[in-house]
């Protein structure tokens, strides 16, 4: 059985080249020394060698706390992934004949929706004799599109997809 892979950068015995550029714990560069050596370097600080950059000739190496440096790694992929936004594309549902107030609630939500940083898919329904009438379905969300004006970018222009009509915004 094959022994198991580590991740991470290699430290202190696991290092395989003969020589190493050694970065000492205040972070100046102290030359290329053999690995004997730069071991006994850190050891005798009390601090381990962390192979930094292994495909550099000779890979470079520095003298640091690796438990710490562990940490602070970790801190860092956890605070990236904490201020990751995942965009959502929210769906907004209206009817050709939709009435004044209700058009006005419909474009509130769609406006909160904006702010927030997720797209809008505006879904116009059309049922029975509505489907002759597709221009009216047409004149509503060219209302919406004005009415939203620079707040967004049209990222697929009205289109029928079967009995609906279905266009999608962006914020800017």
């Amino acid at each position: 059985m094959a022994p198991p892979v580590k991740d991470g950068p290699r430290v202190n015995n696991d290092i395989t080249a003969r020589l190493v550029r050694l970065v000492d714990a205040e972070g100046n560069m102290s030359g290329v020394y053999k690995l004997d050596d730069a071991l006994r370097e850190a050891s005798g600080v009390g601090l381990d060698l962390v192979e930094v950059s292994p495909n550099a000739e000779p890979p470079v190496c520095k003298i640091l706390d690796y438990g710490r440096f562990k940490y602070e790694a970790q801190k860092k992929k956890n605070e990236a992934r904490k201020k990751q936004k995942i965009i959502e594309v929210k769906e907004i549902k209206l009817r050709p004949a939709i009435e004044q107030h209700d058009y006005d609630v419909k474009m509130r939500a769609v406006r909160k929706f904006l702010e927030e940083g997720d797209k809008v898919k505006v879904t116009l329904r059309f049922r029975g004799r509505e489907m002759a009438h597709q221009d009216l379905g047409a004149k509503v969300l060219a209302r919406v599109r004005d009415d939203l004006g620079e707040e967004v970018k049209i990222e697929q222009s009205p289109r029928m997809e079967g009995r609906q009509m279905v266009m999608v915004m962006a914020p800017r």
